[in-house]
């Protein structure tokens, strides 16, 4: 229980600290990331090359899900193929 509260408020403080919305804060969730390693990824001034925590995670997050979804066709790819060769 007492767990649960600090996590609440790790991601509540990465949320005001890295100014995300509740639709960042949920990639992020969703990748498995830790509110910890957000707020250490805060560009600093000279670091002008570093995106901005909310546009990383945007990044990050979409570069994942064409992966997936590349897994996936190919497996389906593979199905089919496979179901072709059984008609034979």
């Amino acid at each position: 229980m007492a767990n649960s509260i600090k996590k609440d408020a790790e991601w509540a403080e990465a949320k005001k600290k890295c100014r995300l919305n509740e639709e960042t804060l949920k990639m992020a969730k969703e990748m498995g990331l830790n509110p910890r390693s957000l707020i250490k990824n805060i560009p600093s001034k000279s670091e002008q090359w570093k995106a901005p925590v909310s546009v990383w995670i945007r990044e990050m997050y979409e570069k994942r899900q064409e992966k997936a979804f590349r897994k996936k066709a190919g497996k389906r790819e593979n199905h089919i193929v496979k179901k072709e060769g059984e008609g034979k």
